[in-house]
C-alpha cells in the first residue's frame, strides 16, 4: 500500500498481501471495476508459401453502407499482422494444421501504421464463436512463451462479461470470489464500467514531449447504476477506488458529467483517448489499485500523476529490491 497524499503518512508504505484489501478499505467505500472481457484475438496462421504468420485482431469495423448494399455486413476487422511488411493485400492466411482459410488481407501496409483491414473467413459461423475455436489469448509481447490453455481463464477477471478487449485490465486479475465476498460483508460496494482495452496500452511513449503522446480511442460504457453508485458514495463521504488504470481513465473521461443527484441517470456510451499526465487534476477517484507497469508507458505516466513521480519511482525501486513481479501476471499496489 502506498499512501497518496504527501505528509507524515507518505513514508508509511506497507507491504501486504492482496487478501488484506478488505481491512484497508472502509464500509461505504466503492470499488469500480472494468468488466470488459478479453477476446481470443491472437490467430496463429501460415501463408500460402508455408511461412508462419500471425494475426492480432484489434476491433471489428462498422460496415460501410456504400459497400454493403443491403447485404449482411462482412466480418471485417482491424488487425496487426506478423510479418506485417511482407504480407500483401489480397493474401489469404491459412490454418497451420487443417490448411483451411482463416483470414483474407484487404489492405496493404501503410508507412508508420501497422494496422490492416482483414476479413474473417468464418462463413456462416458467428464470428465470436469462430474466434473461440481458432483464436488464442492475446498475451502481452513481454510474455515470451506460447499461450497455454490455462491462459483462457487466467487472462480474464472473474467479473469479465462484454467481450472487446485485446489486453486484460490486469489489476482485476487479483480478485477471487472469496475476496469479493469478504469485501461485500465488510460493507464495501462494487460498481462496474466497461473500457475495451486496445493495443495502445502497450505502445511506448516515444514522443519528444509527453504532451504529444496519443492513444487510439477506446469504447467506454458507464452504466446508469454505476453513475448512481458514484453519486451516492460521494454523498455519504465514502471513497471511490478505481480498480486498474482502465477504470480510472473511464471515470476521469466522464467526470465532467458527474451528476448532483443520483436519480434518473442515463448510461454514458462514448470513447476515450485520454492520456493522463503529471499535473492532471483528478476528480473521479480517491484511490487506485494497479499493477507495476512498463517503463516509458502511458500507464506509468498515469500512476505518477496520481501519486507523484518521485514517490512512484521510490516504490518501484523498493518493489524491485523485494523481488516483486511486474506487469500483467505480477503484483499490485494500492495507492490510497
Amino acid at each position: 500500500m502506498l499512501p497518496r497524499d504527501p505528509g507524515p503518512a507518505a513514508d508509511r508504505t506497507r507491504h501486504l498481501h492482496f487478501r488484506d484489501l478488505p481491512e484497508l478499505l472502509a464500509p461505504g467505500d466503492l470499488l469500480v471495476v472494468n468488466r470488459s472481457r478479453v477476446l481470443p484475438a491472437r490467430i496463429p496462421a501460415r501463408r500460402a508459401s508455408g511461412g508462419a504468420a500471425e494475426v492480432l485482431l484489434l476491433r471489428k469495423l462498422d460496415p460501410d453502407p456504400r459497400e454493403s448494399q443491403g447485404k449482411v455486413p462482412r466480418n471485417v476487422w482491424e488487425a496487426m499482422l506478423r510479418p506485417g511488411g511482407r504480407i500483401g493485400a489480397g493474401e489469404t492466411l491459412f490454418d497451420r494444421a487443417t490448411q483451411t482459410p482463416l483470414v483474407s488481407v484487404l489492405s496493404a501496409p501503410l508507412s508508420g501504421d501497422p494496422r490492416r483491414r482483414v476479413l474473417l473467413e468464418c462463413g456462416d459461423e458467428p464470428p465470436l464463436a469462430w474466434l473461440d475455436r481458432v483464436g488464442q489469448p492475446p498475451l502481452p509481447p513481454y510474455i515470451h512463451r506460447p499461450p497455454r490453455p490455462s491462459d483462457r481463464d487466467r487472462y480474464q477477471t472473474i467479473y469479465a462479461r462484454e467481450r472487446g478487449s485485446v489486453a486484460a485490465p490486469t489489476a482485476g486479475l487479483h480478485f477471487t470470489p472469496e475476496l469479493l465476498q469478504r469485501l461485500e460483508q465488510r460493507g464495501i460496494e462494487r460498481a462496474e464500467i466497461v473500457l475495451h482495452v486496445g493495443i495502445g496500452t502497450f505502445r511506448p511513449v516515444d514522443a519528444a514531449h509527453i504532451e504529444d503522446h496519443r492513444l487510439d480511442p477506446e469504447p467506454i460504457l458507464i452504466p446508469s447504476e454505476t453513475r448512481a453508485a458514484l453519486s451516492k458514495t460521494r454523498q455519504r463521504g465514502g471513497r471511490i477506488i478505481a480498480v486498474g488504470t482502465t477504470s480510472l481513465r473511464a471515470l476521469e473521461s466522464t467526470a465532467s458529467r458527474a451528476p448532483a443527484q443520483p436519480s434518473s441517470l442515463p448510461e454514458i456510451q462514448s470513447e476515450t483517448d485520454l492520456v493522463i499526465l503529471p499535473g492532471h487534476r483528478f476528480r473521479a477517484a480517491d484511490a487506485l489499485i494497479t499493477n507495476f507497469h512498463l517503463p516509458k508507458s502511458s500507464l506509468l505516466l498515469l500512476v505518477s500523476a496520481f501519486a507523484g513521480r518521485e514517490r512512484i519511482l521510490d516504490a518501484y525501486r523498493d518493489a524491485i529490491g523485494r523481488g516483486y513481479r511486474f506487469y500483467s501476471y505480477g503484483d499490485a499496489m494500492l495507492i490510497l
